[in-house]
């Protein structure tokens, strides 16, 4: 059995900015964390996910994206520190978000503070979005890492993964699946055509095409602050699509509690089973507590677990 842990949009506690780093559209966004979203998202709430992630003591950690808020230079540096406090770069994999690539940003200042987090085996720290797509390889596990963050105009929070990453990912998936492996996609933006248009994946029919030719096992995303569920075809059958919720929300934000998914993979004779257990945080914050699990196999329809 391997055990991978899946959180998303820890959205890390934001710094303050100098007048002049706030042109364009990190002037609303700047201005829109001071006042609400810092009442959604809590440093306090984030350390207790963390430290139930650490509990648990899973085989690896699948993070989705999101752990700034305007792409501050600042912010990528303090990224970088709470990263290495998660774990290191063998043990976890990291993908970006809209908010990791809110404006376009120098890599080294940027993304590039946590390279080695994003990069594919056996590579040196990634140097720009030509890494994408990444693959890592954990035990019987293949995680597919895609990155769908694009800077967008402002009150824009829509994502694209471009016909190059597409075809790319499709060949990719291909050849994995022929060595048996399991299949995880992880990708910030729920790929699902049925999302809010300023929010959705805009090219989430062709990435859905390439799963129906390709395949694969799992596609886990964040981007909307909720634990979800949804299915997408594949050519063995259904795909389950999971989202989770933000890493730091507050309790008793709009978002409910913060979660992560604890997910239980273990092979079968045909195929997978999947075993997925909501972490989420206890209403007094004292800690994690299981709130919902379910179950499925591959290919097959999803079980609710009492």
């Amino acid at each position: 059995m391997f055990k991978l842990a899946h959180l998303s949009d820890p959205h890390l506690p934001m710094p303050t900015a100098r007048a002049s780093e706030l042109l364009g559209k990190r002037m609303t966004g700047y201005v829109n964390w001071w006042r609400r979203r810092a009442k959604l998202h809590v440093p306090e709430a984030l350390a207790g996910i963390v430290t139930d992630i650490k509990a648990e003591k899973p085989d690896h950690v699948a993070l989705t994206g999101d752990l700034v808020n305007i792409s501050l230079p600042t912010e990528f540096d303090r990224a970088a520190e709470w990263l290495a406090k998660l774990g290191g770069p063998h043990d976890v994999t990291v993908i970006p978000g809209n908010h990791d690539v809110y404006v376009a940003t120098a890599w080294p200042q940027g993304l590039g503070r946590w390279g080695a987090y994003i990069a594919g085996d056996g590579q040196p720290p990634a140097t720009d979005f030509e890494v994408f797509p990444t693959v890592r390889r954990r035990g019987p596990i293949a995680l597919v890492g895609l990155s769908s963050g694009v800077p967008k105009p402002p009150f824009y929070a829509t994502g694209t993964l471009g016909a190059a990453q597409i075809s790319r990912a499709e060949r990719l998936l291909g050849e994995l699946g022929r060595e048996g492996l399991c299949r995880v996609v992880l990708i910030h933006h729920p790929p699902l055509t049925t999302e809010k248009h300023f929010k959705r994946l805009t090219d989430a029919a062709a990435f859905q095409a390439m799963i129906r030719r390709a395949g694969c096992e799992l596609v886990l995303h964040g981007h909307n602050h909720r634990s979800e569920v949804a299915q997408i075809a594949g050519p063995g059958g259904t795909v389950p699509v999971i989202g989770v919720t933000s890493a730091s929300a507050a309790p008793g934000s709009k978002y409910g509690r913060a979660r992560w998914h604890l997910i239980r993979i273990t092979r079968e004779a045909t195929g997978w089973q999947f075993d997925v257990e909501l972490r989420a945080l206890r209403a007094d914050g004292a800690g994690c507590e299981t709130d919902g699990r379910f179950t499925f196999h591959s290919g097959g329809p999803l079980a609710m677990v009492a």
